[in-house]
């Protein structure tokens, strides 16, 4: 192994191996990227695949535009397959208030030149002719929305990055990690040790860990996730196409087609915390023990909106760790207690916004700063004050409410009171209200 580098990454994850093709795609080729295990471990390996653009936030939403943008680009340069199925997504709205947020939605897409627009029923049901419509009011289609396969993905980011210089090292874990008087890093390994001006913490579930090493605790928390996968239908193989996905937000599950079924997938009410103390170091590709009976509210719902689902087999069921942040929202950026340090991490879904924050991160080292204003997803914006609770408490919050419509200066509840005043109890007892 090489003694020194420009920039180490740690985590060989979407995340880490975008930042590793994007730095080289600009020219630093002594770039070294270590992964614990093997390319695509972690919840890399199990995510659903599903990617969508439009975001609250606008430059948010140029970031996922340019990571499904890149897709292509990135099969024809490395000639790996990412499996992309480019089926377009469909949401549907069955309360005036999701109605008035997909017109709303939709004006923002306009206004962004994205292709997501509202649409007929009589459109729904020619794009998928299988979807019950009833108490549907209206519908919204994303012309961009695809999904990909995680490890072919995962690999030609790789195969970019090696292409062009790039070092990756597998079954490599970090050690320890030391901040020197002129800024830079060492980095301790099995297999040696390398002197790097740039750390990157793409470690993913490994990311609280991996910040630990360098005396910072980054407010990361994994929860359980669970999707299935049927066995093939028969009126899903009738349609001889590949259906859109499908967004009920209202029913709090999402679904698309899987080979000749359906997966289906939800977050539901009282999700659970994983390695709430830290994520173990001899965890991989391993998935958690399953219990569809925690979903199988939003199952139930999911087989009203697709009756063939209802008589169809469970092909298998898939439970793995997602890791989460308090609000949602990435951590991306440099961490302020630290010089040349950088940090990506809580990405939910990773392959929409993976290829767009690899890119800023890598404007982010070389030029000083990203291209664009990206403040809603610094890592600066979490300071000492989060404590475990608070994040165990808006991460569950988070998880549970993940389709909820939010409004205009709506206060979260969760994890609060963090800090009240002396008069805090006496102000409670006499009706005080506090936000």
């Amino acid at each position: 192994m090489q003694k020194t580098a420009e920039v180490v990454i740690v985590g060989g994850g979407v995340a880490g191996c975008s930042v590793a093709y994007h730095l080289a795609k600009r020219g630093c080729k002594n770039v070294v990227l270590l992964e614990r295990s093997e390319l695509t471990s972690g919840s890399t390996c199990h995510q659903a695949r599903i990617t969508h653009v439009l975001q609250q936030n606008e430059n948010l939403s140029k970031l996922h535009y340019y990571t499904v943008r890149l897709y292509p680009q990135l099969e024809e340069e490395t000639g790996q397959s990412c499996g992309i199925h480019p089926v377009g997504g469909i949401y549907l709205a069955s309360t005036p208030e999701r109605h008035d947020q997909i017109r709303i939605q939709a004006s923002k897409a306009k206004y962004l030149g994205l292709d997501f627009q509202t649409i007929s029923l009589e459109d729904v049901h020619e794009m998928n002719p299988l979807l019950n419509l009833d108490g549907i009011i209206s519908a919204m289609f994303e012309h961009n929305e695809l999904h990909i396969d995680p490890s072919g993905v995962t690999n030609a980011y790789a195969a970019g990055a090696r292409m062009n210089g790039v070092k990756i090292h597998r079954n490599t874990p970090v050690t320890a990690t030391t901040q020197q008087p002129n800024g830079g890093w060492l980095v301790e390994t099995p297999e040696g040790r390398i002197e790097t001006k740039y750390l990157v913490n793409c470690a993913g579930l490994w990311g609280r860990e991996v910040g630990k090493l360098a005396g910072i605790n980054l407010p990361l928390m994994p929860m359980e996730h669970q999707y299935f996968v049927s066995e093939s239908i028969p009126e899903i193989e009738a349609l001889g196409r590949e259906i859109p996905l499908i967004h009920d937000n209202d029913g709090e599950y999402y679904m698309r087609q899987e080979g000749k079924g359906l997966l289906v997938g939800a977050y539901e009410l009282g999700g659970l915390h994983w390695a709430v103390d830290g994520t173990p170091l001899d965890f991989g590709h391993e998935l958690l023990p399953n219990d569809l009976d925690r979903v199988l509210d939003n199952v139930v719902r999911a087989m009203d909106r697709m009756p063939c689902l209802e008589t169809a087999g469970i092909k298998r069921i898939v439970n793995g760790p997602m890791i989460w942040t308090p609000d949602l929202m990435p951590l991306v950026g440099e961490v302020s207690q630290l010089t040349n340090y950088f940090v990506i991490g809580g990405l939910i879904p990773g392959f929409s916004i993976g290829g767009g924050l690899g890119l800023m991160m890598a404007e982010w080292i070389l030029d000083g700063q990203p291209s664009l204003d990206i403040w809603p997803i610094d890592v600066a914006r979490f300071g000492d004050w989060v404590t475990h609770d608070y994040v165990l408490d808006t991460t569950a919050d988070n998880y549970q409410t993940r389709f909820r419509i939010f409004f205009p200066y709506e206060e979260r509840t969760a994890g609060r009171p963090l800090r009240t005043r002396p008069a805090y109890e006496h102000q409670k007892d006499n009706g005080a209200m506090f936000g």
